[in-house]
């Protein structure tokens, strides 16, 4: 299983904290560790818990708090296991889909990270609890609802009604997006290309981003057809990975194969 990664720190106008952008080199997958007075949360863990409270320490902080911005289906998250062995308290969107403990965040809540607060914007599309974190006036990390260049795809686990159904909730909350402050930086879940070990941080500001895909808002309609004739392949063996993610199982088997793909989530 390709689990090389580096690490890069996101400069965020917060005093008294550290944002690190933990990069699985090969799978692309994205996740953060915020720290501050002493205490950490894990952004969409994908990477063996090991690697988290190294960090962690690294930086004399101890990992309080777990999130996953929604439930994945190209990786296996890692955010359950490293609760269980780290004490933390596990955060997922409020939802009925997994089938283990769990505390619920609802649209409006707020997670204390030391001196930091993480809000929480409910934002439906990929999944229908997908939900980003907003860390103070900073920064947002969008999970799989908004990439650099592309948008959450809605198909994932969704018969053809409801892909339509979710493709129009995704358009209302990129919409949403789209009010806050330009200058937060976005930092998405995913990045579909390897990542190099260059030390610079997969973010950009939100008004760069929607720039870029200012083409896509013309009209809700419009954005549901360009985004369902755009779907890529579903990644392979996605289905297994949802079931392992709702069951919050952890397969004691070599995990290469299952997550060898590259990460499908992204619609440009």
């Amino acid at each position: 299983m390709e689990l090389a990664w580096n690490v890069v720190e996101v400069p965020i106008a917060v005093s008294d904290a550290q944002l690190l952008q933990i990069r699985r080199t090969g799978k692309g997958c994205l996740s953060y560790m915020l720290g501050s007075a002493g205490v950490a949360a894990v952004i969409d863990a994908s990477l063996e818990p090991s690697v988290y409270a190294q960090l962690a320490e690294a930086h004399g902080c101890r990992t309080r708090y777990l999130l996953d911005t929604h439930v994945h289906a190209d990786h296996l998250s890692r955010s359950k296991v490293l609760a269980e062995q780290s004490g933390a308290t596990l955060f997922l969107p409020e939802q009925h889909r997994v089938h283990f403990d769990f505390s619920p965040l609802s649209d409006g809540d707020v997670v204390q990270v030391g001196a930091t607060a993480l809000t929480v914007p409910r934002t439906p599309g990929h999944t229908g609890e997908s939900t980003c974190y907003l860390l103070n006036n900073s920064c947002l990390m969008t999970g799989d609802t908004l990439f650099l260049g592309a948008v959450g795809r809605p198909d994932l686990y969704a018969n053809e009604n409801e892909a339509r159904e979710h493709a129009r909730f995704l358009f209302r909350s990129l919409c949403r997006l789209r009010s806050l402050p330009q200058h937060l930086l976005v930092l998405a879940a995913h990045t579909s290309m390897p990542v190099v070990f260059d030390s610079v941080q997969l973010a950009e500001s939100l008004d760069k981003v929607f720039a870029r895909l200012s083409s896509w808002f013309t009209s809700e309609d419009a954005f549901v057809m360009r985004l369902l004739s755009r779907l890529p392949p579903t990644p392979p063996n996605y289905l297994q990975i949802v079931d392992l993610n709702e069951r919050g199982a952890s397969p004691d088997i070599d995990l290469t194969e299952l997550e060898a793909a590259a990460n499908r989530c992204a619609v440009s």
